[in-house]
């Protein structure tokens, strides 16, 4: 592990301030994820900028239009047990709960959560080429181990998938990230907040220089589809495993027809997928298999398996189906017996 300061940061100006002064400092709060990466001199922060005393960043609150908006230090815990969550956005509350361990979701913040890094094993390794670590030296994943990498959105720099669960909630719920830094605040759609690798794999976000997650806000209109939604992971084992795939399905129902639909995917790609058509496939269809089919083939439609993923395309299928089967029914995949449903 490098040698670093530590700055323990007061207010949410003092933590941008700490942040534009030293380009190499991180912001550190639970450390679930960056701890790890110091420990194997992936991250080699100059700073850690401590904002766990920022009374700014905690708390979950109603928002004038009806939302939540969520500060950025909550815990993983506490948004997935927030009655608030459970009863008007459980969809969100479920991808939480099917993350991690019930320790790490303890300590792992809001903010921690969505920018965590890939789980790829070559970014994992400084023995390895990796343009996310290292621009330019190469990607081992692509004609190496491939099994968990990116079907969807991959360019030739990098096969990596972005690794949360809450982000994938996040997504299909159309959350908002709110931002703050040196040239004040901005709200960023959750659709643009993550970024596809192109030829700078090394950006997972939007975010700029000095910049930071204060809070996510939860829109008024996720609400509708508190009574038909479900969240499915698929993984090597049940217990504290990342998603081979994963599907956040959510419907608002009128009779047997669909009148709106939200999908998005995990663990094919560098950020959580959806897809406009596929979602608007759904609506006015009848809530049957041969509607989700469509759905899946849409959503799908610009899959690229490799030597050892190509499996993923199929059971990523499977899943938009089955998950939708679920939401219609208004039977979500429980994440304590996590036998599909």
């Amino acid at each position: 592990m490098n040698r670093f300061s530590y700055h323990r940061a007061s207010t949410v100006e003092d933590a941008i301030r700490a942040l534009s002064a030293e380009p190499a400092a991180r912001i550190i709060a639970g450390g679930t994820n960056l701890v790890d990466l110091m420990k194997y001199d992936v991250e080699t922060p100059s700073t850690l900028v401590d904002v766990t005393r920022i009374e700014a960043l905690k708390g979950i609150g109603e928002t004038r239009g009806g939302g939540l908006r969520i500060g950025a230090l909550v815990p993983n815990t506490t948004v997935a047990y927030d009655e608030r969550v459970t009863e008007r956005f459980p969809l969100l509350a479920s991808a939480i709960l099917a993350g991690a361990t019930p320790q790490l979701r303890n300590a792992a913040t809001t903010g921690g959560n969505l920018n965590q890094r890939t789980r790829c094993y070559y970014f994992n390794d400084k023995l390895t080429p990796c343009n996310k670590r290292e621009p330019g030296s190469g990607c081992s994943a692509i004609g190496g181990l491939n099994r968990i990498h990116a079907i969807l959105g991959a360019s030739e720099h990098c096969i990596a998938t972005h690794p949360s669960d809450m982000c994938v909630g996040l997504a299909a719920l159309a959350a908002e990230i709110h931002i703050a830094g040196p040239a004040g605040e901005r709200v960023i759609p959750f659709a643009d907040y993550h970024r596809l690798p192109g030829d700078a794999p090394e950006r997972d976000n939007t975010l700029q220089p000095g910049e930071m997650v204060v809070a996510v806000v939860l829109p008024e209109q996720a609400q509708a589809y508190a009574g038909h939604y479900s969240y499915l992971k698929l993984r090597d084992r049940l217990s504290y495993a990342f998603a081979l795939v994963s599907v956040a399905a959510a419907l608002e129902m009128e009779g047997g027809s669909i009148a709106s639909a939200r999908l998005a995917l995990g663990g094919v790609a560098h950020k959580p997928w959806r897809r406009a058509e596929a979602e608007a496939a759904l609506v006015g269809r009848p809530a049957d298999e041969a509607s989700f089919a469509v759905a899946a083939d849409l959503l799908l439609e610009d899959a690229l398996g490799h030597e050892h993923n190509a499996f993923k395309i199929d059971l990523a299928r499977r899943a938009v189906i089955r998950a939708l089967s679920q939401a219609a029914a208004g039977t979500p995949q429980s994440q304590t017996d996590k036998r599909i449903a």
